[in-house]
C-alpha cells in the first residue's frame, strides 16, 4: 500500500512538474519524422497480465516489421529525435502516465515482451512477474549502454537471449526479495544522477 502511494505520488508530480518539457518533446517528434507522438507495446506485467506501455516514439513508422525487437548500436530505424531521446531516456517519460493506471511502478522490474518472458524459467517467471514492472530498475542501472553493447555481438539476439536477459532476471529476482521504499530511492537517485549526470554505462548496479 505504501508502495503504490508513493508510486502514485511521485508519478503525478512529475507529470505535473514536467508537462512543459512532454509537450515540447512530443511536438518534436511529431515534427522530426511522419508517425505518433507516442508509440505503445505489449509488455508482460504482474501476473502475467499484457498491458500497452508508452514511450515518445524513436523509431519510424513500420520500424516493427523492419527489423528485429532489440536495437542495435545505431540503428538506422531510429529518427533524429530518437537518437537523443534514447540517450537521454526521456522517451521513458510517458511511463508515468502507466504508473497512474497502476500497470506499472516507478521502479521495478523492467517490463519484457511477450516472446522473451516465454523463455523465463517458471520459478523465475513467478517471483519476476509478483511485482509491477518499473521505469527503473537495478538492470537498467546495469545495462544502460545495452544497444552498444549488442552491436558488439555476432549474433545480437542470441546474445541478449543467453547473455543480458539472464543478467537482467538475476537482478529483478533480487530486488523483488529484497525490495524497500529506501532500495526504491535509491535506485530513483542513481537513475537520476546515471541519465543527468552524464554517468558511463556501468555494468554492476
Amino acid at each position: 500500500m505504501a508502495k503504490r502511494l508513493f508510486d502514485i505520488l511521485f508519478a503525478a508530480s512529475a507529470l505535473l512538474a514536467l508537462s512543459p518539457l512532454l509537450a515540447v518533446l512530443a511536438l518534436w517528434v511529431r515534427l522530426d519524422s511522419p508517425g505518433p507522438m507516442l508509440y505503445r507495446q505489449t509488455r508482460v506485467g504482474r501476473k502475467g497480465r499484457h498491458f500497452h506501455i508508452a514511450k515518445f516514439r524513436t523509431m519510424r513508422v513500420g520500424a516493427d516489421q523492419a527489423g528485429p525487437a532489440i536495437t542495435v548500436g545505431a540503428d538506422a530505424r531510429i529518427t533524429r529525435a530518437g537518437h537523443f531521446l534514447r540517450r537521454t531516456k526521456l522517451d521513458e517519460l510517458p511511463q508515468f502516465a502507466n504508473v497512474l493506471r497502476g500497470d506499472m511502478s516507478v521502479v521495478g522490474p523492467r517490463p519484457e515482451v511477450p516472446r522473451y518472458v516465454a523463455l523465463y524459467p517458471p520459478d523465475v517467471a513467478q517471483q519476476v512477474l509478483s511485482v509491477r514492472p518499473g521505469i527503473t530498475d537495478l538492470a537498467s542501472l546495469a545495462f544502460r549502454d545495452e544497444s552498444m553493447l549488442l552491436a558488439k555481438s555476432s549474433d545480437p539476439e542470441h546474445t541478449y537471449v543467453h547473455e543480458i536477459l539472464p543478467a537482467k532476471l538475476h537482478f529483478a529476482c533480487e530486488y523483488v526479495r529484497t525490495r524497500t521504499l529506501w532500495l526504491d530511492l535509491r535506485i530513483i537517485a542513481r537513475t537520476a544522477t546515471a541519465v543527468w549526470g552524464n554517468a558511463g554505462p556501468r555494468q554492476k548496479p
